[in-house]
């Protein structure tokens, strides 16, 4: 499965005559906890979500009301505007996700779709697109983030321990064994010699 990711990210702004960044799930594919991924220019839902809408209408029937967890959001609107109608939207701050959207059709049904940061590097908004829009993902938006960030942790460690042994840091493989620091304890008292 490949994301659909345009390089490189493009400042922060109003950005809706730009076409989304977005990796749906594959069509008639199992239930999953996510139904894809949407990696937004910006935190303004107002600029971003119109293009988001208009994308999804053909694959997914219209949206008529979206929810979110404003922690990531800065403004929340009531409504948004898009192709000459109102989208509803709503917030909720312990039963939503902060890393998830949630859309909702009357007609049609329900998605969750794992937000990707604006400025999350690129690596990492592809791998996300493509997790959250595998068909067999059990992973919440959340957990997908926490995995993410473990991951670049782990490459960033890796990447400094190749810088420090290309600069001499690791001379002929392992390094010599360390000596043992022995545990310190509390002074027996000697016991006396028998002769």
């Amino acid at each position: 499965m490949t994301a659909a990711v345009s390089l490189p990210p493009k400042p922060e702004g109003r950005s809706s005559s730009l076409s989304p960044r977005f990796s749906p799930a594959p069509a008639g594919s199992a239930p999953a906890l996510l139904d894809g991924a949407w990696w937004p220019r910006s935190r303004d839902l107002e600029a971003e979500l119109p293009s988001l809408l208009a994308a999804l209408d053909p694959l997914w029937g219209r949206i008529t009301r979206i929810a979110v967890n404003p922690v990531h959001w800065p403004v929340v609107p009531r409504k948004v505007p898009v192709a000459g109608r109102a989208v509803k939207i709503g917030w909720f701050l312990a039963e939503q996700d902060p890393h998830e959207l949630l859309l909702l059709s009357y007609r049609v049904g329900r998605w969750n779709l794992l937000v990707v940061p604006p400025r999350t590097s690129p690596v990492s908004a592809a791998w996300l697109m493509t997790a959250a829009s595998d068909p067999l993902g059990r992973s919440t938006a959340s957990r997908l983030m926490e995995e993410a960030a473990r991951l670049r942790t782990v490459a960033e460690t890796d990447r400094a321990e190749a810088v420090w042994a290309s600069e001499g840091g690791l001379v002929g493989g392992d390094p010599a064994p360390r000596p043992r620091i022995p545990a310190v304890t509390a002074a027996e008292p000697n016991p006396t010699r028998v002769r």
